[in-house]
């Protein structure tokens, strides 16, 4: 896969709380912001959580909440209805719809409404059955790896691509939230793809646009972040999702950057044509110099502007007579010469 600029994908994630109103409404401010694709996570709560007692602790309004883990993601699934009607609003917006299944039937329910990509968290990375199914669905497929090992994702790379998988993207990722700066390790993102022959990108977790900006000029090719339209709606992610503007913000720092960081073709600028031929030097005449005599050394010095041949064709004069006189400061050129 080649990409021609940064994906910049919104995470809404659980942030809509159920409420497909308040999902259609993050979908569009992420689409405004400059969002290229949104992720939601069309999960089902009982392949992944069994035991009803399990708590779960997080921060919710300004306050710290604590409720089991199985309400808390129950009511935030998705009905095959809901994918279906947040695809179409994708598309109405022009921003590419993806997801995280956590089974078969999801990855199929991604298949029959053609999502752009399925992705696989960094909580299930270990799901080898899943990638596998993954892999053989045909569609481009994206794997988190926060919290894993090395071992770890090679073995789930390996099983992706022993299943028929061919178009794979590998993120960096901290699985903590925020994610503070020295627990970020963006130089992962150069590791995964050379190790494993990829695109890579970033599941951005921290706080702001710098850790974005930074995964970019290393070659991400995909960055991730939590989006809400409101930190201050209930739910365990909104607290730490960026915003709107704050969202805009970094699409902005990210496109400037790309431009920043531009081709890696050794040759000169558009913007540098004035320059070169201002401040580039020349072969220039040291004084007044008669015709028929032939140059010495001493008789030439090199001084801008560009508009005569450049110091390294200097041997090609030297020994050569004018054909007419010249005064001093004159550019000199091949066609000044008796050759």
């Amino acid at each position: 896969m080649k990409f021609s600029k940064t994906i910049l994908v919104a995470e809404i994630g659980i942030n809509h709380n159920g409420d497909m109103a308040l999902a259609e409404d993050m979908i569009r401010s992420a689409a405004l912001s400059g969002a290229n694709a949104v992720k939601f996570q069309n999960y089902r709560t009982e392949d992944f959580i069994s035991n009803k007692r399990l708590r779960y602790a997080y921060k919710s309004q300004g306050r710290d909440v604590e409720e089991p883990q199985f309400d808390m993601f129950k009511r935030c699934e998705l009905t095959f209805a809901d994918i279906v009607r947040l695809k179409k609003i994708c598309d109405s917006v022009g921003v590419d719809f993806f997801s995280t299944p956590t089974g078969e039937e999801g990855i199929f329910d991604l298949i029959k409404v053609g999502a752009k990509y399925i992705k696989n968290g960094s909580d299930y990375l270990g799901h080898i059955p899943l990638i596998q199914e993954m892999a053989r669905s045909g569609v481009p497929t994206i794997l988190s790896t926060g919290m894993a090992t090395e071992e770890e994702v090679s073995d789930a790379v390996s099983a992706y691509r022993q299943a028929g998988g061919s178009e794979l993207i590998l993120l960096a990722c901290t699985s903590a939230y925020p994610t503070p700066i020295e627990s970020l390790h963006l130089r992962r993102i150069s590791t995964l793809s050379q190790n494993y022959s990829c695109p890579s990108g970033f599941s951005d977790h921290s706080s702001g646009w710098e850790a974005a900006v930074a995964a970019v000029s290393l070659g991400a090719c995909m960055i991730e972040k939590h989006f809400t339209t409101d930190r201050s709606l209930p739910g365990p992610d909104q607290w730490f999702s960026s915003t709107p503007d704050e969202f805009a913000e970094l699409v902005r720092r990210v496109r400037d950057v790309e431009k920043m960081l531009g081709s890696g073709d050794l040759s000169p600028t558009l913007a540098e044509a004035e320059s070169r031929k201002n401040f580039r030097l020349s072969c220039t005449s040291a004084r007044d110099l008669r015709a028929g005599i032939p140059l010495q050394q001493s008789d030439i010095v090199f001084r801008r502007p560009a508009n005569g041949l450049p110091p390294k064709s200097l041997h090609l004069i030297l020994g050569k007579c004018l054909k007419e006189a010249v005064t001093e400061g004159s550019p000199l050129n091949l066609t000044d010469f008796y050759l």
